[in-house]
């Protein structure tokens, strides 16, 4: 069975499937230097000469021979993509789809639906405004919200977000007294300590695979504002982790999202770390990036597990746990235009998701993905930023 993967940028689920011995072919944005050494490749911009969209990606599998389809990252907020990708074409048949339906992704991809679930079962939740549903004290608040009760209190702050939201583009604190615009929603601010959970779930029951500290426009990689930028593994107890607390909260809202929804494979959600409670923010029904930090961790095939658990129905007996040390990715970004130097030998150096040699550079865009583990969170997250740094300093020297 030959399984398309495709989405943003394929590189490291393609990594965890070919390690596990699956027939790829991946089509993505980027199709960078590293991806096409690993597996059969096609990327929009360098083979077809097509910005990023979904319907460019159909476009682009129309040509390409498959039996099966992983989607990624963004085309969870398409689900009539995702139908149109495993309608078959040409009489060659419907695909097998292995992730969770359009259907399911239509209902978990609508904040209402999924903040009412999680209500029920006792999670809270941040206040979220669809269009049409602003009310005049909130529109009209000079503080851009509602004053809360009692004295001592701030005043609530508002984010405006797109309703197809991913990696944190085009997230702000929303002006007051503007529209949110078209396309937009508003989500309450809870400040803390930003955190991402993964888990593995068959429809019924699910097993969680670890929780990471997400990296939120870190500045030492060239990230702004609300840009996603990395994670560390685990979620270190040093920034505000509550222990076996937390992660019974995720084991909570994992399984409530399971049973919700039927969820299947590998799936994720978005969190902020309140005063030691996990306030999910966002649902992610596919593989995210955080996993493959615990792959190298855990010695987990978080291909396989994803597989298995929507062909079988198979989970992993035991969570794997948190791993010794901790583990660390970051992508870093151009602070400017520039141009990639000779990068041939940046795969020896744990570098990933690597330009090809001389390639323009779009400033604020990615460069590439730093990788590094350490024995304390202090110290993984310093090698990141070296590392880093070095970068930096050999494309604009």
């Amino acid at each position: 069975m030959r399984i398309l993967i495709t989405g943003v940028s394929t590189r490291a689920i393609a990594e965890s499937a070919c390690a596990a011995g699956y027939d790829v072919i991946t089509l993505d944005y980027f199709g960078d230097l590293d991806q096409k050494r690993l597996c059969q490749n096609y990327s929009l911009k360098r083979d077809f000469g097509l910005p990023f969209g979904p319907a460019q990606l159909y476009r682009a599998s129309r040509n390409l021979e498959f039996d099966a389809l992983v989607y990624i990252s963004n085309l969870e907020n398409y689900p009539d993509i995702v139908e149109r990708l495993t309608a078959g074409v040409r009489g060659g048949g419907r695909k097998q789809l292995l992730g969770n339906s359009p259907a399911v992704l239509a209902r978990v991809r609508h904040w209402p639906i999924v903040a009412d679930a999680l209500r029920r079962q006792g999670v809270q939740t941040p206040e979220t405004i669809y269009p049409g549903q602003l009310s005049p004290p909130i529109l009209l608040s000079p503080t851009g919200g509602e004053e809360a009760e009692g004295e001592g209190h701030a005043p609530r702050r508002w984010l405006r977000k797109p309703i197809r939201s991913g990696g944190g583009h085009r997230i702000t604190f929303w002006p007051p007294a503007r529209k949110p615009g078209r396309g937009y929603l508003l989500q309450e601010y809870i400040p803390g300590l930003a955190g991402s959970a993964a888990f593995v779930a068959n429809g019924r029951e699910c097993v969680v695979l670890g929780a990471t500290e997400q990296l939120i426009g870190t500045p030492e990689f060239g990230a702004q504002g609300f840009h996603y930028c990395g994670n560390i593994l685990p979620l270190s107890p040093s920034r505000g982790e509550g222990g076996e607390e937390v992660l019974a909260q995720v084991r909570h809202i994992s399984a409530a999202l399971t049973r919700e929804f039927g969820l299947v494979g590998v799936n994720g959600f978005d969190f902020v770390l309140h005063e030691e409670r996990v306030i999910p923010v966002e649902v992610n029904p596919r593989y995210s990036a955080s996993m493959e930090l615990m792959e190298w961790a855990c010695g987990l095939s978080i291909f396989d597990l994803h597989v298995r658990a929507i062909t079988r129905g198979e989970l992993p007996d035991v969570e794997p746990g948190a791993p010794q040390g901790f583990y660390g990715k970051a992508i870093v970004y151009a602070g400017e235009a520039g141009r990639a130097p000779d990068t041939t030998g940046w795969l020896e150096r744990g570098i990933r998701d690597v330009p090809f040699p001389g390639e323009a550079l779009r400033q604020g865009g990615p460069i590439c993905t730093v990788l590094a583990s350490a024995p304390t969170r202090e110290a993984c997250f310093a090698s990141l930023v070296a590392q880093a740094k070095t970068l930096i300093g050999e494309i604009y020297a």
